[in-house]
């Protein structure tokens, strides 16, 4: 890319700590460099944000990206439409809110796939809100996936250089189980592959981890492993993927962290993110694969708890726009090398 990409920043939703976060991380000393920023959200709920963290910059408000070039000093808020936040309150959960939210992140959205924006970060939404808006759908990967029409879409989740994609998320763990068919895990190795080789990885190495504990031990309990994990992993294989499993659970992601794998593939929710979040929630971040955008995103929640105290660590939204950058500017994934462990053997 010739130019300084051009990164849009959901504010998310205005009663939490999406706001707080990203007054923070734009006005931070060690704010990612070489990019462009804009807010798409509320300027009111901004200038409440940066007097919020004890900040003097300025916002910058506007109904178009195609007007003059903003104040430098300034923070840039793109105010997509009129949002009613009058009634919306700090750490309260309302419909006004969730609307707002919503409507932020599809703006964002419908301008990165017209190419007015490189990337997309999101701040955190509140799910019980965005219902109450009358938006049925469980989380931004849904939101977006129904948005673009993308027919297969993963979430994964990355602190340093432990990455996992996740075969399913927002499920129940029965529902879950039953989605980790030998064609569907086949075609989410493929999409994780494509994605790294695009983001400059020649041949990654994909960690698959087992369903069951001890990986089935042969079948004794459980044989998801023997007749659907273990010949996707072939399948795989033979299209000349790099993938390795399944592995039981409590050894796979050990192994990522030492540098055996270069991803690994979960096969439902909290497998996947209890490891990355007691690996360094601080640093977590969520990457979209199979949107036809990047979309990163702070890998927390609205926080309601201490939203308006100006006590929210921005580390997780620094975090995403520095990937956003690498991501649009370079087309690669960060990379951070792994610290050797002494368990990480097994």
């Amino acid at each position: 890319m010739d130019r300084p990409p051009l990164i849009a920043i959901t504010m998310g939703d205005p009663a939490g700590i999406g706001p707080e976060v990203a007054a923070k991380a734009l006005t931070a000393p060690d704010r990612p460099p070489g990019a462009r920023y804009v807010v798409i959200g509320d300027a009111a709920a901004m200038r409440s944000a940066l007097r919020l963290i004890g900040s003097r910059a300025s916002v910058a408000a506007s109904g178009s990206l195609r007007g003059p070039a903003p104040d430098p000093d300034a923070v840039p808020v793109l105010e997509t439409g009129p949002a009613d936040l009058s009634g919306v309150r700090c750490g309260e959960v309302s419909a006004e809110a969730g609307r707002a939210s919503i409507e932020w992140v599809l703006a964002a959205a419908r301008m990165a796939g017209e190419g007015e924006v490189d990337a997309i970060v999101t701040g955190p939404i509140h799910k019980e809100a965005c219902r109450l808006a009358g938006y049925e759908d469980i989380g931004h990967m849904e939101i977006l996936q129904r948005h673009a029409r993308s027919p297969l879409v993963a979430t994964m989740l990355v602190a340093d250089h432990l990455r996992v994609v996740h075969m399913t998320t927002h499920r129940p763990l029965a529902r879950a189980v039953e989605l980790c068919t030998r064609e569907n895990i086949l075609a989410k190795l493929r999409l994780t592959h494509d994605h790294f080789e695009r983001w400059g990885f020649p041949r990654p190495r994909i960690g698959v981890a087992a369903l069951n504990p001890h990986g089935g031990d042969g079948g004794l309990i459980g044989d998801d492993e023997q007749l659907r994990i273990s010949p996707a992993v072939r399948d795989a294989r033979d299209l000349g993927i790099d993938a390795i499993g399944p592995v039981p659970a409590d050894t796979v992601f050990n192994q990522a962290i030492a540098g055996r794998y270069d991803v690994v593939l979960a096969m439902y929710h909290d497998q996947g993110h209890i490891a990355i979040k007691v690996y360094n929630w601080a640093r977590s971040i969520s990457v979209n694969l199979g949107l036809p955008f990047i979309r990163t995103s702070v890998d927390h929640g609205t926080a309601f708890d201490i939203a308006g105290r100006g006590i929210a660590d921005p580390t997780n939204m620094s975090e995403a726009m520095r990937v956003a950058v690498s991501l649009a500017a370079d087309g690669v994934l960060p990379r951070r090398e792994p610290a050797p462990l002494a368990a990480a053997h097994a």
